[in-house]
């Protein structure tokens, strides 16, 4: 059985000691997203929002949410991102976005948390940007479905 790497001996929190790992090139993909009325929907993409570029703020919502991850989340390490690119897909039935955020570093570290912290963010920044209009907006499926890098290799999840 796997071991929990955060909890020391007694159970305790504990950061992980990397400094014996070797530097890699890291990379992560995370996916999610917003949920809204068809109406909701039309009006980002038609960008008709009282508020602007829905999506323009949320991807750069999403990149400072990447870089912050380490303030937001106990006993993730800083890292040094050399990338980050967020996405978004606007599909019907439901209505709703996909976002994909794709996070690259080079360091001793996986970039997972950074990817899912984007995502998460960029969703947020787009429920504030419209909540006046649509309330019921649900963020969802947040998953990471892509990892690369490290000792542990590859790891590919459901898109």
């Amino acid at each position: 059985m796997t071991e929990f790497t955060h909890f020391g001996s007694s159970g305790d929190a504990r950061m992980i000691d990397i400094a014996g790992k070797d530097a890699t090139r890291r990379t992560a993909t995370a996916l999610g997203s917003v949920r809204m009325l068809p109406d909701t929907l039309k009006m980002i993409t038609e960008e008709k929002t009282h508020k602007g570029d829905v999506l323009g703020v949320a991807r750069l919502a999403g990149i400072m949410g990447a870089k912050q991850t380490s303030q937001l989340i106990p006993l993730c390490h800083q890292i040094q991102l050399t990338s980050v690119s967020i996405e978004f897909q606007p599909l019907m039935g439901p209505a709703r976005i996909e976002i994909k955020a794709t996070v690259t570093s080079t360091g001793k570290t996986g970039v997972e948390m950074e990817a899912l912290t984007a995502v998460s963010v960029a969703a947020l920044a787009v429920y504030d940007m419209v909540k006046s209009v649509d309330r019921a907006m649900e963020i969802s499926d947040i998953r990471v479905i892509f990892k690369g890098g490290g000792k542990s290799g590859r790891f590919e999840g459901r898109e």
